[in-house]
């Protein structure tokens, strides 16, 4: 006896799909990002610069029209600003441009004299009698200047002959002296200062008491 076969269903058997395993996690190819050398100095230069002139980050940023994380970003190296942020943060910090380019190692200097050192220069002629310790040199940059403690040893006359380049502070330590500067005189005291032009005649008129001692510093360009 022939046994009928039965039809195919046209609904086939639904099967398991198989397992399939997930795709393996893509490697992440990205390195990462290596700072720019460029980016690093002027990012330290930016931080310095807001250091130095007592602003927080989050001043800084407000003035220069940034959000606090790009100031942030940009003072360690890691984003390079535009030139409009450039322009906006030297204003913020009050300084031109160039300096956020200036290689601070290679304008930098540093003079150190500990108490009672320093190079004694002693003058002649009309103003013997006047000892000038030297306190610092300076070798970098444009800007000259020169620190001395003075001191009118016994033998010093008055002398209001003096007159260079440059600008003149005094800051009087002790003893009492009627200081003449061009057609003005000041009575001077221990802890008085004095800062003017020193292209003018100026000097000690008169010793009211000695020993006379005071700090001279002279600002002068470099030639």
């Amino acid at each position: 006896m022939t046994r009928k076969r039965t039809p195919a269903s046209p609904f086939p058997t639904a099967r398991r799909a198989p397992k399939l395993k997930p795709p393996a996690a893509a490697k992440d190819k990205r390195t990462s990002a290596k700072r720019s050398t460029t980016a690093q100095k002027l990012g330290a230069q930016v931080h310095s610069l807001r250091v130095a002139a007592g602003k927080s980050a989050a001043a800084l940023a407000e003035a220069a029209g940034i959000s606090r994380s790009m100031l942030s970003r940009i003072e360690r190296g890691l984003a390079s600003p535009s030139i409009e942020a450039l322009e906006r943060l030297s204003v913020g910090l009050d300084v031109p441009m160039s300096r956020f380019f200036v290689d601070q190692a290679d304008r930098t200097d540093c003079s150190y004299v500990p108490a009672g050192a320093g190079v004694i220069i002693e003058r002649v002629g009309a103003v013997s009698g006047y000892s000038y310790r030297l306190l610092g040199h300076l070798l970098s940059g444009n800007l000259f200047v020169e620190p001395y403690l003075v001191t009118l040893q016994p033998e010093a006359k008055p002398y209001i002959s003096f007159q260079h380049p440059g600008l003149k502070f005094i800051h009087m330590v002790s003893g009492r002296v009627k200081y003449r500067y061009g057609s003005r005189t000041m009575e001077l005291k221990p802890g008085d200062s004095l800062l003017f032009d020193a292209t003018a005649l100026h000097g000690t008129e008169l010793i009211r008491e000695p020993t006379v001692s005071y700090l001279s510093i002279v600002f002068s360009l470099r030639e």
